[in-house]
């Protein structure tokens, strides 16, 4: 299993997620001199999970799902976080 599916299965586990979009830019990321190793993803997380969150508190509960992959094999994680309605709005 890769990580993708990982981050997939350790998201759905807590929250509901009618759309989620997960790109890995680590390849952009190589060359640079300070790269240590670890992935760059970037994440549009659809779920209305978020409903009356601030955006620290959406980042929190992706982040506490997401548990030692941040500190382990994700080097960094980028996330837009919507609730469905918002996300409707947004793709309009």
């Amino acid at each position: 299993m890769n990580v993708e599916q990982i981050i997939r299965e350790k998201l759905s586990a807590h929250l509901t997620l009618p759309h989620l979009d997960l790109r890995d830019t680590t390849g952009k990321h190589i060359h640079h001199q300070n790269f240590d190793g670890g992935l760059h993803i970037s994440a549009i997380i659809v779920s209305d999970n978020f409903r009356n969150k601030s955006l620290l508190e959406r980042h929190q509960l992706v982040y506490s799902a997401l548990g030692s992959l941040i500190k382990n094999e994700i080097h960094a994680f980028s996330m837009k976080t919507y609730t469905i309605e918002e996300w409707q709005s947004h793709a309009s």
